[in-house]
């Protein structure tokens, strides 16, 4: 598959990340103006307790992990990249740092209190069979939290269009290797909504699921619990 169609081989994904690790800091802060830490903050807040077992899957280079680590978490990063754990472990030495696939991941059947993804279950091939593994590791009663792009509706949605079809490719042409930040726009539009991810999370094994958007609703921060 192709960047434009927003859909890549696993392979091709893990290539695109390793490639962009250098410059994945620099555009989170740049497509978000600075936000993004503050909703990983409010991830890790709205899930993790002081003492919980917190798997953060999708952790790239580490800052919702560190986050849930913050507010007292017990906290395992994953990610597939080596490239982007390479730059997560550089930030902390008191997270657990793992490489492995979201879609089948190495670790036991309730093994955690709460999980988190910040921005990474867009790029997942299988988006139902990650929402399963994430209820198989945790708990009865674990909790999770999802942060990503969703669509907005209404007046901010040309603006949307603008930016991430528009800025965002443009501005990643400009960092060296940042050129792979074209497969974003796509990745988005043919994402579920935010209804749609929390109805599929209840089919993967959540209830009370419920979502707040941020940044008048282009980033939304999905919650559950396992049942």
């Amino acid at each position: 598959m192709t960047v434009e169609t927003g859909r890549l081989a696993p392979d091709a994904v893990r290539t695109m990340f390793d490639r962009i690790a250098p410059v994945y800091d620099t555009m989170n802060r740049v497509m978000t103006a600075g936000l993004d830490r503050r909703w990983r903050g409010e991830t890790a807040c709205a899930v993790v307790s002081p003492g919980d077992r917190v798997l953060d899957t999708c952790c790239g280079t580490g800052d919702l992990a560190i986050a849930a680590e913050r507010v007292g978490g017990r906290v395992t990063g994953l990610d597939f990249s080596e490239r982007m754990l390479e730059r997560a472990r550089a930030k902390s030495d008191q997270v657990e740092w793992i490489q492995g696939d979201a879609l089948a991941l190495p670790l036991a059947d309730g093994s955690f209190d709460a999980a988190t993804v910040g921005f990474g279950v867009r790029n997942l091939d299988d988006l139902e069979g990650g929402l399963r593994e994430l209820r198989r590791v945790l708990r009865r009663g674990g909790r999770v939290g999802i942060l990503e792009i969703t669509r907005p509706r209404g007046v901010l949605r040309p603006f949307y269009k603008l930016w991430f079809d528009g800025f965002v490719p443009l501005a990643g042409k400009l960092l060296p290797g940042g050129s792979a930040y074209t497969y974003l726009p796509a990745s988005v539009r043919r994402f579920p909504g935010a209804k749609e991810l929390a109805a599929l999370m209840e089919t993967a094994g959540f209830e009370q699921v419920r979502y707040r958007l941020f940044a008048g609703g282009i980033v939304a921060l999905h919650t559950g619990v396992a049942r």
